[in-house]
């Protein structure tokens, strides 16, 4: 049996999985184990846990691959700097010194790290390196469920490109077109992500949120900023951003062109102009995103897309691409951003570099997406008792019926089950639950247990059968990375005050059957539940349909803002008791929160750092 460990570090998101004889068997990112967001560090205990699920020893592993190529970055940073001097000096001052002494040597440095795993791995012959966006593109193509689609990626930069354009046929998947460096649609959307205060690397999903509260009334000005040809491709303008040389995002004549200065997150509030200012980049990036897409359906007659790479968790523009119908099909890898690079470069190894032969599944290789810890209802008791937590435990079908009662009762509650996700969303493992039909659950949820700007949106959770009848939508969505409207005989349409409304005035109005998830333009960012890939979630939501007749609940990540998503029961009953959550169910136990010891209620909101 051949086994590949897989690895993304050191610019964000560092992750590691292994393959076995080509099977997806687990996957990780590190933040989860650090508890630090988007770690970036080398993935030490993501790889001790990859290893320890496979039931290997570092030292029995076959291959070893790194999801990028070290030399061509450092290529274009100098190119880069070449090209812009003698601007960005003090950028170029700060780079050199980390990438002498680290980066340019990164086998060497892979190396040292890996022999921590294991005194008897002795040599570096079995290391080998990816291509960045190779890396994004199989992540995609190979677990996907097609014999042959092109393959789209988008995200900041890799090596030198930014936006690719593979074809994957068999165990085939060759790169066909490249944009390179400084044009980037990733780093477009990330100045507009520095520009309205939000982080960049972490919120741009919260200006995607955003988005739907403005008027897209500077898309004309943001199309000074970017040259777009009809078939999609596009150049960026130099001279309004700072970001290949400098330590910003945006300059001053940026800040000229749309009349202000980049918002302060800790001194400005959000306002109008931040809510036009997201829905008119966010126009811009679905035109991009759309010309590209009905351009290589043209150009190669494939009739399946995937898509990867950061900008395909802009789940609105891939939405907008489904129901244009320029694919028949379109599949997305749920840790489409950095993360997910580990994988890709691992089944690009064992599929293109080995040629091993594809097995394709009808639905996909990602096993839903649970490739993380699991612990045994043995192991959770043992950690509740440690941390002193007071709990009942249930037969499968009471803690089901209790749960689901809970929920019809509008209690919010934190959901441990099964295995931890890979990628940037809980789809059911590791979860917060509450009642769609409620029109405070989004509020509070956002503000008592999240702790997070009231205006982001929440996902429903859905029986896959039942789709069709809550959605404009009906094909699988087991990722939440496609957005779809409720349909009308759901909806509560506005009243003639209601919309002189302006943005977030707009947030509590009751808009659906299922408010808590209906986003202020009707959308929803949906995830479809099957029994196959999670039964424990299926089941709730089927005894939930049973006591209400509504067949969706809402699902958020079980964290609070600033904190990674919770791994271990340990972070579980961390995060229960540090928020306003009302019950915590874990593997076969719940806790009440009235019934918890006060003394071990935590200060939650100074505990992670904002993002």
């Amino acid at each position: 049996m051949t086994s590949i460990l897989g690895i993304s570090a050191f610019f964000h998101d560092s992750a590691a999985c292994i393959l076995k004889d080509g099977e997806i068997i687990a996957a990780a990112q590190e933040e989860r184990f650090s508890r630090k967001k988007h770690d970036a560090r080398y993935p030490y205990n993501a790889i001790e846990f990859v290893l320890k699920y496979a039931n290997l020893r570092l030292n029995e592993v076959d291959k070893i691959v790194f999801f990028e190529k070290p030399f061509l970055k450092f290529e274009r940073l100098l190119e880069t700097y070449v090209a812009f001097a003698p601007k960005g000096f003090t950028s170029f001052a700060k780079a050199m010194p980390i990438w002498l002494k680290e980066k340019l040597f990164q086998k060497n440095l892979l190396f040292n790290k890996l022999k921590a795993h294991d005194k008897d791995y002795k040599s570096d012959h079995n290391i080998f390196f990816s291509d960045h966006h190779l890396s994004h593109a199989a992540s995609a193509f190979f677990p996907s469920p097609f014999k042959e689609a092109i393959v789209l990626t988008a995200d900041g930069v890799g090596e030198w490109a930014t936006t690719t354009v593979a074809v994957g046929k068999g165990n085939d998947l060759e790169i066909k077109k490249e944009i390179h460096f400084p044009h980037s649609l990733g780093l477009l959307y990330s100045a507009f992500t520095y520009y309205t205060g939000f982080k960049v690397n972490s919120g741009e999903y919260k200006l995607m949120g955003l988005a739907p509260y403005g008027n897209p009334i500077y898309e004309e000005r943001i199309k000074q900023l970017i040259d777009i040809k009809d078939d999609g491709t596009f150049r960026l303008d130099q001279k309004y951003f700072n970001y290949a040389t400098g330590l910003t995002m945006t300059n001053d004549k940026f800040d000229n062109l749309f009349g202000q200065k980049p918002r302060n997150p800790k001194n400005d509030k959000i306002t109008q102009f931040h809510m036009d200012i997201a829905a008119s980049i966010q126009k811009v990036t679905e035109e991009i995103m759309i010309n590209l897409s009905k351009s290589i359906r043209n150009e190669y007659g494939i009739k399946n897309l995937c898509l990867a790479g950061g900008v395909a968790l802009n789940c609105v523009a891939n939405g907008k691409i489904l129901r244009e119908k320029i694919f028949d099909n379109i599949w997305v890898q749920p840790a489409a951003g950095d993360a997910g690079g580990s994988l890709g470069a691992a089944l690009a190894l064992w599929h293109i570099e080995d040629g091993n032969k594809r097995i394709i599944n009808s639905g996909d290789d990602m096993k839903g997406s649970y490739l993380g810890t699991e612990f045994s209802q043995k192991e959770i008791e043992e950690e509740l008792k440690y941390l002193g937590a007071h709990y009942e435990i249930l037969k499968y079908e009471d803690l089901i019926e209790k749960t689901a009662e809970f929920l019809s009762n509008e209690k919010a509650i934190g959901w441990f089950q099964g295995r931890m996700e890979f990628g940037p969303r809980a789809l059911g493992g590791r979860s917060i639950l509450g009642d769609p039909r409620s029109d405070k659950m989004q509020k509070n949820l956002n503000l008592k247990v999240k702790y997070r700007e009231s205006f982001r949106p929440f996902a429903p959770s859905i029986l896959r059968e039942d789709l069709s009848d809550w959605f404009n939508i009906n094909v699988d969505s087991p990722y939440m990375l496609l957005v779809a409207e409720v349909n009308s005989n759901k909806k509560i349409e506005m009243n003639e005050e209601q919309k002189k409304l302006f943005g977030i005035d707009k947030l509590n109005i009751k808009r659906s059957e299922i408010p808590a998830v209906t986003h202020v333009d009707y959308s929803a960012r949906i995830q479809t539940v099957t029994k196959e890939t999670n039964k424990p979630y299926y089941d709730l939501i089927s005894k939930f349909k049973e006591k209400t007749g509504c067949p969706v609940i809402v699902n958020t990540s079980f964290n609070v803002r600033g904190e990674p998503i919770v791994n271990s029961p340990t972070d579980a009953f961390n995060c229960f008791m540090g928020t306003e959550l009302d019950y915590l169910v874990i593997g076969n136990c719940i806790l009440e929160k009235s019934k918890q010891d006060p003394n071990l209620k935590k200060d939650y909101t100074k505990e992670f750092e904002l993002d």
